[in-house]
Formats: structure tokens, C-alpha cells, sequence
């Protein structure tokens, strides 16, 4: 028989005195007729009967012990009866129970022992018709809400009348981690958290008057832990006895944390763990219309690039945490450290002037010197670091990162590890850089950029060997713009990839374009100029790729590189060029003589012809016609044929083509022409 319960007294304790006089009342044969039940296999059994129980009963307790509970109350299914037994709060049904006279009409209390094993039950013989009647009522709708929210995973708790509970189900005790005897009355109120039982009891009694209504509140559990939740009251009425209320509790602890996970990942880098550029806009643009004095300070590793190159990115990955590290370390409390992208961090500072805003970039400089240990190698980490302080020319937050992001290239441009204040002087210039960038990213995208043609045509009888692609930009408002200004700025950029790819494309489509309308007449090749940006194992995809998408020839294309750009990396360079002449098209070196080349290396680079440079042949009218010879010659015994460049004058023409130029190119021959220009005079030749 599991242990008797206790009860609590003035005192807080009851002598054993005491309980033996109250549990002999209780055996006895005047008591109550009470019955023990326990779990003996699968299957509930009488373990103990009172005295009362097997005088009720009609039975011998040699016959109690051991009786199904099952066999006791007959009318219960399987499923009711775990509606009697309950394991984690007490129950109350009106049915009929199992005597040695036959059924008698009762009414059955079943409270469970703590281990949920175990139940007392406390069997009381019926009254009257009328009051069997009424309990029937309420044993049904006890029966039909046990039914229906028993086994619902969803929190439920129903009150008959005002605040008070009159059932909860096994989903709310599990969720408050409390026994239902707890929960019952006014007890569940207990497990709102006090900051937020005032808008409970707001959204409850607003039910009890007929209206539906939820709240977000705070449940804390018995173990301390708080869950938060949102409850949801609906008005009950019922007869006789009044206004209630059933409630049904969401917790959403999950799901909000879940929120929160994915909200700080969307304003975090997930490799320092620092803001990303999304906060750093909010943080900036709630300031900065606050009207505050903030100092902004933009921050460039040097020589990133070589740590990624040489050591690896996993070192890379451990330099940027360590480099997040110190200047989470050296800034002040409450500034603002975040990863602008790559390379790039920037601190915010509020209410610092110019002078204290560089003292701090000085420290910051001088705390990242600090040698640190990469894959084995000792590296001293350096950073170019910008300052701006807010100024009324400042319309908006974006503005103060630019010119925070100006002064940290002219930081850059001085050396290593430099920290430089935004030169006023030179901001008019830097932002109109970055705007006229902004512009030409937008033509790329419109395809505004155009192309013109120069002729290139044979020395030795003039007849048209192909024509070279030249971009060309006019801008709205300031006109034309040279290709040495817009070719380099998309370099420095990162648009010389965009720029590259409309060039190819455009150029593909209209020698296509020209074979329809000329026919025999249209030029045999087209040459297109690649920057050493683009000397990537990507440029042979998109060779292959705009070919077939206007239906050209391999060999209808020439790309063009300068030697400058060759030596840059000139083994990746040999391997990008050999795939374009695998698949037929020809290669050629640009402006050569410029770019100091090995000659033994230009022996096995895969290349068909060579330019020579403009200012060669120009020195032709000079009297040094010696490099433009040597060029010639060289390029003679290797077996490529050559492109004088910049011919100017009838005279040079005639000497270039003397000295053995395989091809000519230049002003006195023909200008750089549009497509059609360019068809009327390839038709006329």
C-alpha cells in the first residue's frame, strides 16, 4: 500500500499520533469506502480495501485484493477507463459499480499517488433520481471535455465561472511541469509571470464578458524555466452556474528563438560573429537623423590577398576572427564594430570629434600590428584605416560611409598601416569617381556601351583581314568618356568582367550580323581585347558560350591581351590562352615591346600573332625605326605574323610593310567606325 498523504497543519506537520487516528477512522467499518489501486503488470488492480469498501462491496477482501478495477466499474471501455485513472490529476465520474448485490449506482473519486502508478479510490453510493440526474449531466460534459482535450496536444483549461478552473488537461500540466490538483482554482494564475498576469487577467475578463481575445505572456514553469506563450480565451456560459471561460495556450518558446536565431543571422557575419552591413545601415541611419556627432571609421586589411593566396582561406577565415577580436578589444563601450564585407570592417563612434576619432584609429592600427601566429607562419597584420567625422554636407548616413570609404583609399595610397582624415580637397573628385562608376555599372547593365571597329588590312595589298572591337561610352550629361578612363575604372571596379562579356557578345553578333548583309565582302575576324582580369578559368566558357549563341566560328574571334597583362601571372595566362586555341581561335599579344617579357617565354606561349606597340612605329618618322625591326623580325622567326599598330601617315605604312609587317592598323588606313559604317566600307573595298 504506497504511502498516506499528508496534510499540513498550523504548525506545517501532523504528529504520527494524529495520522494513526486518521487512517484507523478511515480502515474502519464506519469509514469511507476506500480502495488502493496499483499497476501490477499491464493492468490496474485493487491492492487495499478499507473496511467500508468491502462492506459496500458486499464482498470478502480476500475477494478485493487483487480485482481489476476494470472488473469493479464494468460500464468503462478501455479508453474511459484512463479517464477514471488519471496520472497526473484528480477525477470525478457518476457510474455504476460491481457489488455482490449487482450494480449500485455510485459515484467514483480517483486521486493518483506521485508515481502516477498508483490511485486512491473513494467510492460513494448514490442519492436520489434528481441528484443522480444532475450528476449525470456534469459526469457526460466532464466526460466529453476529458474526451475531447485529454489526449489534445494543445494546452486547455476551462473555467465554469469567472477565474476559476475546473479543468485543465494533461498538455497544460506537462507545459506548467505541475500536477492538475495545482492548476485547478485560481492555482494557474500562479504560473504567469507577475510582469505579465496583469494583461491576462485584462484579456480574461474581457472573455467572461463574451468577448474573444489572446495575449502573449510568460508561463514559468515549477523548475523556474519561463516558456512564452500566446493564450486565447473564449466565453462559455453555463446554466445555473455562470460566465467562464476556455482557454487554449500556444508556446511559441521555439519558435520565437528560432526567429531570433534567423534575425541575428540576417544582421550578423556568421564568421566573426560581428554586425553585418544590414545593421550597421540601421544603426547608422537611426543616428544620424537623431542629430548626433558620429565619427565613422572604414578599415582595410593590407595585403589580405597574400595571406588567401599563400597560407589558404582557413587562414584567411583566422585572420578576420582575430583582427574582429582586437577591435572588439580596443574600442570603447558602446561603439560599434562591424564587417562591411571581405577585408572591410567599420566602427562607428558617437559623440567624438575628428581628433579623438583618429587617436582611436591610431590605437586600432597599432593593436592589430600585433603578430599572430597563421598555419605556422608569424604574419603582423596591417590596416588602411579612413575617418570621418558627421558634417552638415552630410545629407544622409550613406554619404558618411562614403567619405569614410574615400579617406580610406587616400589612407591606402600613402603605405601600409596608415590612418588618413578625410581630404576635403580630394572628396569632389573621389565621389565623383564613385558616382561616375555608379554609371557606368548602369550602362553595362542597359547596354549602353557600344562598339567600333577598326579596320585591320593587309600589308601587302590592303584587302580587309578583320577589325578590331573598340569600346565606346557616351554619358548623358558628361558625353563621351575614353576608353582609358572607363576601361580602367571597371577594372578597379570589378565591372572589367560585365564590360568583357558584353563586348565579346556584341562583337559575335554583329560579324553575324555582317555575313548576312555582305556576305563574301563582310570581315573574315573580329578582334576583342581581354583584360588580365579576366585571364581566369572562366574566359574559355564564355568564349564557347557567346559563339554558340550566335552561331560563329571559332575561328571568326581573336582575342586580344596586352603583354603587360600576360606577365602577370604567366603560367595561369599560358593555360587560359592554350584552351582558346584549342578551340580554334586565334590569340594575339597587344601593345608588344611595352611589357618586358621573357623571350624564352614568349617562345612557348600559344599565341598567333604580335601588335606592335604605337609608340614604336611612331619613332619610324623619327628616324629609330630599330624596335619596330626588332619586333618584326622576332616575330618572323617564331613563326606569328605581326599587326603594326597606330599607322598615321602613307609613309609609315610604306616602311612597315617594307620591313616585313604581315598586317596594318591605323588612322591613315581607316577610322574606328559603328557597325554600319563599318559594313558600308567593307562593301565598297
Amino acid at each position: 500500500m504506497p504511502a498516506s498523504p499528508t496534510a499540513a497543519g498550523p504548525a506545517g506537520s501532523v504528529s504520527p499520533e494524529v495520522l494513526a487516528a486518521v487512517f484507523s477512522v478511515a480502515a474502519g467499518d464506519e469509514g469511507p469506502a476506500l480502495l488502493v489501486a496499483e499497476t501490477v503488470g499491464d493492468t490496474p488492480r485493487v491492492t487495499w480495501a478499507s473496511e467500508g469498501a468491502v462492506r459496500l462491496l458486499g464482498s470478502d477482501a480476500e475477494d478485493v485484493r487483487g480485482l481489476p478495477v476494470a472488473d469493479l466499474v464494468p460500464t468503462l471501455g478501455a479508453g474511459e477507463l484512463a479517464v477514471l485513472l488519471r496520472r497526473e490529476r484528480a477525477s470525478r465520474l457518476a457510474l455504476p459499480v460491481r457489488t455482490a448485490g449487482g450494480l449500485l449506482d455510485a459515484v467514483v473519486r480517483s486521486a493518483p499517488a506521485p508515481s502516477g502508478t498508483a490511485w486512491t479510490l473513494t467510492v460513494v453510493p448514490g442519492d436520489g433520481a434528481a441528484d443522480r440526474v444532475s450528476r449525470a449531466t456534469a459526469d457526460a460534459a466532464e466526460r466529453r471535455f476529458a474526451t475531447l482535450t485529454e489526449r489534445s496536444p494543445i494546452p486547455t483549461l476551462l473555467s465554469e465561472q469567472g477565474m476559476r478552473l475546473a479543468h485543465v488537461n494533461d498538455a497544460f500540466c506537462r507545459l506548467a511541469g505541475r500536477p492538475a490538483g495545482d492548476l485547478l482554482g485560481t492555482g494557474w494564475t500562479r504560473t504567469v509571470h507577475a510582469d505579465d498576469l496583469g494583461a491576462v487577467v485584462e484579456v480574461v475578463a474581457a472573455a467572461l464578458q463574451g468577448e474573444d481575445g489572446e495575449v502573449r505572456a510568460r508561463l514559468v514553469r515549477a523548475d523556474g524555466a519561463e516558456r512564452a506563450t500566446v493564450l486565447r480565451f473564449g466565453h462559455v456560459f453555463t446554466p445555473g452556474v455562470g460566465s467562464g471561460f476556455l482557454g487554449t495556450i500556444e508556446d511559441v518558446t521555439d519558435r520565437l528563438a528560432f526567429e531570433a536565431r534567423l534575425a541575428h543571422q540576417a544582421s550578423h557575419d556568421p564568421l566573426t560573429g560581428l554586425p553585418n552591413r544590414t545593421l550597421l545601415d540601421q544603426h547608422l541611419t537611426t543616428r544620424f537623423s537623431a542629430g548626433g556627432r558620429l565619427a565613422c571609421l572604414f578599415l582595410d586589411l593590407d595585403d589580405f590577398k597574400v595571406v588567401n593566396d599563400s597560407l589558404g582561406h582557413e587562414a584567411g577565415d583566422e585572420l578576420l576572427v582575430e583582427v574582429a577580436g582586437r577591435l572588439r578589444a580596443t574600442v570603447r563601450p558602446g561603439d560599434l564594430v562591424t564587417r562591411f564585407g571581405g577585408d572591410e570592417f567599420v566602427v562607428v563612434c558617437e559623440d567624438v570629434d575628428e581628433a579623438d576619432a583618429a587617436a582611436l584609429a591610431e590605437r586600432i592600427v597599432a593593436a592589430l600590428a600585433v603578430p599572430v601566429h597563421l598555419a605556422g607562419v608569424r604574419f603582423r597584420p596591417h590596416a588602411s584605416v579612413g575617418v570621418t567625422v558627421q558634417a552638415p554636407e552630410h545629407a544622409d548616413a550613406a554619404d558618411l560611409v562614403r567619405d569614410c570609404d574615400i579617406a580610406m583609399y587616400q589612407a591606402k595610397a600613402g603605405g601600409k598601416g596608415r590612418v588618413r582624415v578625410l581630404d576635403r580637397s580630394g572628396r569632389a573628385e573621389a565621389r565623383d569617381k564613385l558616382r561616375l562608376v555608379a554609371d557606368l555599372r548602369d550602362a553595362i547593365e542597359r547596354r549602353a556601351i557600344t562598339l567600333h571597329y577598326q579596320p585591320i588590312v593587309l600589308a601587302a595589298d590592303g584587302s580587309l583581314e578583320a577589325v578590331e572591337a573598340l569600346a565606346r561610352w557616351t554619358h548623358p550629361e558628361r558625353g563621351p568618356i575614353s576608353p582609358e578612363v572607363f576601361v580602367g575604372l571597371a577594372e578597379e571596379s570589378g565591372l572589367v568582367g560585365p564590360l568583357g562579356l558584353l563586348v565579346l557578345d556584341e562583337a559575335c553578333r554583329q560579324v553575324v550580323a555582317w555575313d548576312r548583309q555582305l556576305g563574301a565582302a563582310a570581315p573574315p575576324r573580329v578582334n576583342v581585347n581581354v583584360s588580365a582580369l579576366q585571364l581566369d578559368g572562366g574566359l574559355q566558357a564564355e568564349v564557347v558560350s557567346a559563339l554558340r549563341r550566335h552561331g560563329l566560328a571559332p575561328a571568326r574571334l581573336s582575342i586580344e591581351i596586352t603583354e603587360s597583362a600576360l606577365m602577370t601571372d604567366p603560367a595561369a595566362a599560358r593555360g587560359v590562352l592554350q584552351e582558346l586555341r584549342d578551340l580554334g581561335v586565334a590569340v594575339a599579344i597587344d601593345d608588344f615591346g611595352t611589357g618586358y617579357s621573357s623571350l624564352a617565354y614568349l617562345r612557348h606561349l600559344p599565341v598567333d600573332c604580335l601588335k606592335v606597340d604605337r609608340s614604336f612605329v611612331a619613332e619610324l618618322a623619327e628616324g629609330h625605326p630599330q624596335i619596330a625591326t626588332a619586333v618584326i623580325a622576332l616575330a618572323r622567326s617564331l613563326g606569328l605574323s605581326t599587326v603594326a599598330e597606330g599607322v598615321a601617315t602613307p609613309a609609315q605604312a610604306a616602311a612597315l610593310t617594307g620591313l616585313g609587317a604581315t598586317y596594318l592598323q591605323g588612322f591613315s588606313l581607316a577610322v574606328p567606325m559603328d557597325g554600319a559604317a563599318t559594313a558600308a566600307w567593307a562593301g565598297a573595298r
